[in-house]
């Protein structure tokens, strides 16, 4: 009888965060943030499946939503005792004010911020299977959680300061609006301070972004529980001071927090075809789809001169020996998962970016011109788009020429139409259109 008294003697109670951490309403919260966050990603995934950069920007997005919910079931938490009516029994506690808050708030923040990891681990598994170059970019990680826990936080002193029920729905609205302002609107310093920060696809932050974000965030919501439950109220002025510090920092770099990823300025190029095919190297994994597609376009122009050199896709306009590729970004468009979605069409593109890299003035762009263009386009590669008219007469005559000049080109020989063609391109290089051979 004495040993089994003495065992469970030595069997301890769960420690009250572990308590709070399994049961009620924490685990919820997470869920809510991972059942929220994974409904807004899927219903974009087209536009970031597939991209690493993308998919980086879109969950870092996404804490427009993550936290104010954040914040949203903090103050919630926060609350739960003047709902219960177990604040006067609370307080006569052997435990300070201070360890209160943190007991009831920290699990609230850990499972918010665990929802929001599950989130992008899920995000950057859905794009893994597709991803067509790069690598996954995580440098924002500890910025965004820290501020989605800071958030959830300061949630917690409001739910406790203010008496009504209320304060949770209406605090989510007011953090919504608020990050939306700073985020999207202002000035650069405004932006800079927002935890939802817009990154720009292909852009990488400066090393220590995410490390002064994570200061900033964090101290406001410390100072505010410190200054809410401590018992001297003077030490919240040192996570202010702190969360002061890094604001500044942050608002005086403004859009210097940001720069191009050094990868968006090279390129991987296909050389056995004439021109080049180049295609961004954060896209390198698409070159045998984009050089496939251009195929039937190359094997056209064998033998033709005064072609530009490549295709290319560097973000910058093109040089003069080269044509602008047609850009596969933004995703959702031209391509999607990894796979172009419509490669006859993104061949026509191509075409024209070809045909009139010249960049002419518009008043060289005569009748005879522009049907000459027509009659390029739709040998190299024919879409149907462009005979979509709206049926006038004048749309009508204008078609009949069309395709007039294109059955002239398409039936001349070999060898006089890679000199036609030979003649149109040095033209339309020069911008000297009136020397286009007739058709």
């Amino acid at each position: 009888m004495t040993s089994a008294t003495a065992r469970q003697r030595r069997v301890r109670a769960p420690h009250p965060l572990r308590t709070e951490g399994v049961r009620g309403f924490a685990p919820w919260a997470g869920a809510a943030v991972l059942l929220t966050c994974g409904a807004m990603l899927s219903g974009t995934a087209g536009r970031w499946q597939g991209g690493w950069s993308e998919t980086a920007v879109q969950v870092h997005t996404a804490l427009l939503i993550t936290v104010p919910l954040a914040a949203a079931a903090g103050c919630w938490q926060g609350g739960r005792e003047r709902r219960r009516r177990t604040e006067e029994l609370w307080a006569t506690t052997v435990r300070t004010p201070l360890a209160r808050l943190l007991l009831a708030a920290l699990p609230v923040a850990f499972w918010v911020v665990a929802g929001y990891l599950l989130t992008v681990a899920a995000a950057f598994l859905a794009t893994w299977p597709y991803a067509q170059g790069d690598r996954p970019h995580l440098a924002l990680l500890p910025g965004d959680s820290a501020a989605v826990a800071a958030g959830a936080l300061a949630g917690h002193v409001v739910g406790r300061a203010v008496p009504t029920r209320l304060a949770a729905p209406l605090l989510a609205m007011t953090g919504y609006v608020g990050l939306g302002v700073m985020t999207a609107g202002g000035s650069s310093a405004g932006r800079a301070l927002s935890p939802a920060a817009l990154a720009g696809v292909g852009e990488l932050p400066v090393w220590w972004q995410p490390w002064a974000m994570a200061v900033w965030t964090g101290g406001l919501a410390c100072a505010a529980a410190l200054g809410y439950a401590a018992r001297r109220r003077a030490v919240a002025l040192l996570p202010l001071a702190a969360a002061l510090a890094a604001g500044t920092l942050l608002a005086q770099s403004g859009d210097a927090l940001w720069y191009p990823d050094p990868l968006t300025r090279r390129q991987v190029c296909d050389t056995s075809r004439t021109p080049a095919v180049c295609v961004n190297a954060r896209y390198a994994g698409m070159l045998p789809q984009v050089s496939d597609a251009l195929s039937g376009v190359t094997d056209k122009l064998r033998g033709v001169r005064d072609l530009p050199v490549r295709w290319a896709d560097h973000g910058d306009a093109p040089h003069a020996d080269e044509a602008a590729l047609p850009a596969v970004t933004p995703l959702g468009w031209s391509a999607v998962r990894g796979r172009l979605t419509d490669p006859q069409e993104y061949a026509w593109e191509a075409v024209g970016a070809l045909a009139l890299r010249g960049d002419c003035p518009e008043e060289q762009e005569s009748d005879r011109v522009l049907t000459a263009d027509d009659a390029v386009e739709h040998y190299l590669a024919p879409s149907p788009v462009r005979d979509r008219l709206d049926g006038s007469d004048a749309q009508d005559a204008w078609l009949r020429r069309a395709v007039a000049a294109r059955a002239r080109l398409a039936g001349m020989d070999g060898h006089e139409r890679r000199a036609w063609l030979s003649a149109y391109f040095a033209a339309r290089a020069d911008c000297r259109t009136k020397e286009i051979p007739a058709l």
